[in-house]
């Protein structure tokens, strides 16, 4: 049987939390709860990014949009996955394998942990 998922309780509490870091970079929480969906089945929608002191996204990961398969690949019929993360600042995106909100909340630890 599946554990529940404590994060799905946390990461809400956590929206619009700004977690200042030595050095002028900062880590920004945002987590809505929405109504579960066949695409967003955890009912959740988050963004948790690392800044760098002049405010420019450097990392992050979200469940804001679809992530567009690249061009030279055809859309027809694919799910567009919609967890994803920027690993850069110029960075469009790339799919993130969502395991749960708990293991979410490890990838901000480490987001947090990268910068000090």
């Amino acid at each position: 049987m599946n554990s529940p998922d404590v994060g799905l309780d946390t990461l809400p509490d956590l929206d619009g939390s700004i977690l200042e870091q030595d050095g002028g970079d900062w880590v920004m929480i945002e987590v809505r709860r929405i109504p579960p969906s066949v695409r967003v089945q955890d009912g959740i929608r988050y963004s948790l990014s690392l800044h760098d002191k002049y405010g420019t996204r450097v990392m992050g990961y979200d469940k804001a949009h679809a992530v567009k398969p690249p061009k030279k690949f055809k859309f027809a019929g694919q799910r567009l996955p919609y967890d994803h993360r920027h690993r850069t600042s110029s960075d469009k995106c790339a799919p993130y394998a969502f395991e749960s909100a708990q293991r979410l909340l490890e990838e901000l630890t480490c987001l947090v942990s990268s910068v000090q």
